[in-house]
């Protein structure tokens, strides 16, 4: 069963210079409270992984909406990502020196993230092939070819910190998401040491039917009750 806490005992839990996976796709399915705290700890050294850099300003007139936040502030080191052309500040971070970033096509980010839970040793991709993704080191482990055809091999990506929103959360921590929100919240819940799901609805086991139920409570450690934050 996993652990209710608070806001600031969630972020608590996240130390200086961890690797963080953070749901979400432009915001929408991201854990914008526990982010918000976050961005406000005094934190920072991070390695982020999620599908993009946000954007500086969200949809009810937000600034520096979602991760967004936190890049801004300078709390992040390097971000590992698919897109952020809707964020012109990682562009200028990028290109002052402050802010490595890595770009991965997103089908191949997601699988990556995907075998880091499946515990897997990286995925075969020809996304990339021929491209100037055969040089990124840190995440391509050679070629391979397969009936002729030349494929990329990925590493599995792991985070120390996953933060995760769910739509409907039981007390047992079994996850419903509502829509898209699931997105990239599905497979980082499995690929973490630690996983905190920020919940907009806390229910009662059984209050999502099982064959609805998309992260299974036992990945999750701690839920986060956002709706009543």
């Amino acid at each position: 069963m996993p652990k209710f806490a608070s806001i600031a005992e969630a972020v608590n839990l996240i130390p200086d210079g961890a690797t963080i996976m953070f749901g979400g796709f432009m915001g929408c399915g991201s854990a914008h409270k526990v982010i918000d705290a976050l961005s406000k700890s005094g934190k920072g050294n991070f390695t982020i992984i999620c599908n993009d850099g946000s954007m500086p300003g969200g949809p009810l007139g937000e600034d520096y909406y979602g991760v967004a936040k936190l890049i801004h502030n300078g709390q992040v080191k390097r971000l590992i990502t698919s897109h952020v052309g809707l964020n012109p500040e990682v562009a200028v971070r990028m290109n002052d020196g402050s802010l490595q970033v890595d770009l991965i096509p997103q089908g191949s980010l997601a699988e990556m993230i995907r075998a880091g839970g499946a515990g897997l040793g990286g995925v075969l991709t020809p996304t990339g092939v021929g491209t100037l993704v055969e040089e990124k080191t840190d995440f391509v482990l050679g070629k391979v070819t397969v009936d002729g055809r030349v494929y990329l091999h990925m590493r599995p990506l792991r985070a120390d910190v996953a933060v995760i929103s769910g739509y409907n959360v039981d007390k047992a921590g079994n996850v419903w998401y509502k829509g898209t929100t699931r997105n990239f919240n599905l497979p980082m819940a499995t690929a973490a040491d630690l996983v905190i799901a920020e919940a907009d609805h806390v229910v009662e086991v059984g209050a999502i039917e099982p064959e609805n139920v998309h992260t299974y409570g036992v990945f999750v450690d701690y839920v986060v009750d956002g709706g009543n934050a």
